[in-house]
This record gives C-alpha cells, structure tokens and sequence, in this order.
C-alpha cells in the first residue's frame, strides 16, 4: 500500500472510530504553534478547541471550551485569564483582550517552578514537556502499571508523586524560586489535572486519561474519557488541594 494511501485510511478510520470529534482530532503543535507550560490548555490547542497555533486567545474562548470539553462551571479560568492581563504579560496586539499560549511562560507570574512534565527555567526551557522530568513522577503515579485492581491515580498517590517532584526539584535547582506564587500554584496544579479526569463514581482519575493529557497534551478520547455528569468548581478544586496538602503535610 503507497504511504499516502495509508495514511488516508488511517485518518478515515480514526474519524468513524471516533465520530464525536467532529473536526476535533488530536493534533501535535507544529513549528509554527506556540503552546503553554500547561498541559490541559495545550491538549485544547491540539484539539483545535482552541486556535491550533494557540494565539489570540480571549476569555469567552476557555470559558466555552472549559466548559464544553472539562465539565468546569461557568467563570472557572476567570482569575487565571484576569491574571495575564493583571501582569501585562500579553504579546498581542490587543493586551488587555487576548494572548498567547506561550505568553504564560512567563517565569513566577503564571509559570512556576516544579512543574510535573516541564523542566525549571534555570534549565533553559520551562514550555515544552520533559521526559526526563516526566518518566520518574509517571513512575510514581503507577502510570506503568495498570490492572483492574489498579487502574486510577488517587488523591494519596497524586498527593505524594507532586511531593516527590518538589522535593527533586528544590535539590537539583539552585535557583529554585519558592516565591508567594510558587507556594500558592504547589499542589493547585495537582489538583487541576485530577479535577478535569475526575471519575465521580470512583472518586479518582483514571490512569489511562492522565498519561495522555500529561504525558502527551492529548485530550484521552481514544481511552474513554468523558466530562462526566457532575458540574465541576472552583470550590471543589480548593477543596481538593486543600486535601493534597494534607496528606503530605504540607505547610507554607
């Protein structure tokens, strides 16, 4: 079979196995794109959720996605979005409407150091995921290892991989920044993941849905995922993180 006829019959029968994308098949950025240090807005880029090659992104455009796409309730990114304007980090042409998803690279506003999938800035490159970063954290959420007995990533284990990953990168970073930010986003970022892949029912996220959207800013239809039924808030993220900290006895 000629390679370009593979490649056809293979879009043509992603597209009827998973007819619900609608024109929202995942995509990997390109030269071209600019993404995030954030995994979730990113896979919403890849998706074309938002614009693929994540520019001119407004407020109304997360709201509508994070809703459509997360099951978040209505005004959930409003803080975050309001920060980027707050700290005039925008490098549109309309800073006080829009920005790029590079933009939130900025270091200590929005980015903060201990990322799970990116490095620290102090090693040149705090946007694009790192696999050396990743693999030992993935390892500690049991990504690997999967059985029916065994297949979500709970509060407790999440609690401690993040805890793990702090504790790397304060030892291997000479710099790293335990800024005001960086102590209010540790933990909230945990929380996040786990909020958008939350299973009501089993009251965690499953292992499969969390390897695509970390480890390859890949929305997990093609492992089942769905927003679910239930309304998700901000409360229930603080809630969350809140419970993170406790378990690790975290304290600021």
């Amino acid at each position: 079979m000629k390679p370009q006829i593979f490649t056809l019959t293979a879009f043509a029968t992603s597209c009827l196995a998973f007819p619900q994308l609608g024109g929202h098949e995942f995509r990997a950025a390109g030269p071209f794109d600019g993404r995030s240090p954030c995994p979730g807005l990113n896979a919403l880029a890849n998706h074309g959720y938002l614009p693929r090659d994540g520019k001119d992104i407004d407020y109304e455009m997360i709201n509508k996605v994070s809703e459509e796409v997360f099951g978040f309730e209505p005004g959930f990114y409003l803080d975050a979005v309001n920060m980027v304007f707050k700290f005039g980090i925008s490098t549109t042409s309309q800073p006080n409407k829009t920005f790029n998803l590079l933009d939130l690279a900025r270091h200590d506003t929005i980015e903060a150091d201990g990322s799970l999938t990116r490095n620290d800035i102090y090693f040149g490159d705090d946007v694009h995921f790192d696999a050396t970063v990743w693999t030992p954290v993935a390892k500690d959420l049991g990504l690997d290892h999967y059985q029916h007995s065994d297949r979500f990533v709970t509060l407790d284990t999440a609690a401690k991989a993040t805890k793990n990953r702090y504790d790397l990168a304060k030892s291997t970073n000479p710099q790293f920044n335990a800024s005001a930010h960086q102590h209010l986003t540790e933990y909230g970022t945990t929380a996040l993941y786990l909020l958008a892949l939350w299973d009501e029912d089993e009251k965690a996220a499953p292992k499969p849905w969390v390897k695509a959207l970390l480890g390859e800013d890949r929305l997990p239809y093609r492992e089942g995922y769905n927003k679910g039924k239930v309304v998700k808030t901000g409360d229930q993220l603080n809630i969350m993180t809140g419970a993170l900290r406790d378990i690790v006895g975290y304290k600021k």
